[in-house]
Order: structure tokens, then sequence, then C-alpha cells
């Protein structure tokens, strides 16, 4: 199996198990939410009146709550894959009853070309198997001027956990994490105008292995990497990945590490501005006329 073929996204089990989580992803969402407490915080110093803004991967709708606080006269959309999220935004009752929402994907947004005038992501885009695509798709929906915010993780995410698992076998058992750099990267072959990107790191503390691992299961956050063990996890190999994660164990507790990286982008003024133009050299007038 390829590198490539073996850190791709199953989309269709990455669905079915956000799908899952929903009904309880806001008892075990602590992260998520302190993640999307920090870039509302960042729109602060960010002159920008958006008329539409869009939330992708809004989940049970956390963020899409506090965008429409912050931008009260604004149209706030949530997007997500999973149906089930967005009928727990429904179950919210309230505010949640007017905001749209729409079941769809990132990398193929059902949204018509410069439609939105921001868009906002929490911690969705490492469940994007083409991330300098899933820019393009962006870019595509944003209006002139308009601004991208958001968050992802990097690859020291779960590196306790990613290393306890090598010790035991060669399987994927941790999702894939794009590097700064490569997003930075996909931001600019996508022809988004000056992008910004940083990094954060957050740290978590578990009694053992165990909760861990029902947090991530109660989060929908399952490895769902092509190469990925397709059968159940025998308990011999259990607990040897747990006694290999031991070795971390600081305080009488253990770490799981988050890599958080943010990035923030506009479109361009005018449309085209960042693409090639391509004139055929038999129109070329060699005396400059």
């Amino acid at each position: 199996m390829s590198a490539e073929t073996a850190t791709t996204i199953d989309k269709r089990q990455a669905r079915a198990a956000f799908s899952r989580a929903a009904p309880h992803y806001d008892e075990v969402a602590e992260l998520q939410r302190e993640i999307a407490k920090r870039m509302i915080e960042r729109l602060a110093y960010i002159r920008h009146q958006p008329e539409v803004v869009l939330d992708v991967g809004a989940g049970t709708g956390d963020a899409t709550r506090a965008l429409g606080k912050h931008y009260a006269k604004s149209r706030v959309i949530a997007l997500d894959f999973a149906l089930p999220m967005l009928q727990q935004v429904r179950k919210q009752g309230g505010w949640f009853k007017r905001a749209p929402c729409i079941c769809g994907d990132a990398e193929q947004l059902p949204l018509a070309d410069q439609s939105v005038d921001m868009i906002f992501s929490n911690v969705a885009l490492q469940w994007c198997n083409d991330l300098a695509g899933t820019m393009r798709e962006f870019l595509r929906v944003l209006r002139p001027n308009g601004m991208l915010l958001f968050s992802t993780f990097g690859p020291d995410t779960l590196k306790e956990l990613r290393t306890s698992w090598s010790a035991v076998d060669g399987y994927s058992h941790v999702s894939p994490f794009a590097d700064m750099h490569d997003v930075g990267d996909a931001m600019l072959h996508a022809g988004l105008a000056e992008p910004v990107v940083d990094v954060d790191r957050i740290s978590l503390s578990y009694d053992d292995v165990p909760s861990l691992m029902r947090d991530l299961k109660s989060l929908g956050a399952h490895n769902v990497t092509a190469q990925r063990a397709k059968g159940l996890t025998g308990k011999g190999r259990m607990r040897a990945m747990i006694q290999a994660y031991e070795q971390f164990r600081l305080d009488d507790k253990l770490p799981a590490s988050y890599e958080v990286v943010y990035g923030h982008a506009w479109a361009p003024a005018e449309a085209g501005v960042g693409t090639v133009c391509r004139v055929p050299l038999h129109q070329l007038d060699p005396r400059g006329r």
C-alpha cells in the first residue's frame, strides 16, 4: 500500500463515526470549545463586517452560536458533513431555530461562487483528503475581500498515542495531520491573499489510557485511515500499547498533546488575482504592438 493511500481518510467511515458521536459530543468537546473560543477572540482584532458567515464543520453549533453573537447583523450558516450533528444544532432551539443548516462536505461545498463573506472552520480540515483543493473551494465561495479563519491539528497531535501504538504494530492508529508549512503552501497555491499561519500547543491530562480512548470515541475522532487495522484490536496488543504509554506519565497524569494550527487569509480584492493568464504565442507581436 502506498503512503498516499495509507493516509487517505475514509470519508464514509468518518461521517458514520461523527454521526454516532453526535448525541454525546458536547459532553467531551472541551478542547474543541477552547480552540473555538481562542479563534473568536482573534476576531476582535480583525476589521471585517461580513454579511454572510459560513461555519464549516460546525458540529453541534457551539462556534456557530458564538459567531451569531459576534456578528449580530450577519447571516450565519452551519455546515457539517454529518447530518446528526446538525440535528443536534436544531434541538438546542432558541437562536438555532433561525440559523440555516447545510449538510455538506468542505471539499465540495454546496454553495454558489462568491456567495459568502467569511468562512470560519474549527478543527475540521484534518478530515479533508485534499487540503489544497479544499482551500480552492473556500476561495471559490468567498466574495472578493472575504475572510478565511480556521484551525486544524498539526503532526504533533496525539504524539504519545502514536508512539505507543508504533511500539506494538505497524498499523495506522492515529489520523494524519498536515504540517503548518503545508497548510500555508495550500493557501498560497489556492490563490488566497495574505496567508498567515501560527501554532499553539495544548496538553490534556488523563488518569489512564482508557479514559483518553473513551473521549476520542465520544468525539467521533476515530482513526479512519486506509491503513488502519480492520479487525478488533486484541486485548494483548491493547495492554502492550497501554504499557508503552506509561513512559509519558508525569505527576501521576498521562498527557495527550495537541498541536493546533491556525490559519487566516483573504480572498483577493479582484476576481482572477493570483491566477495564470495563458496567451498563445502566435498572438504575441514581437514588435510590441
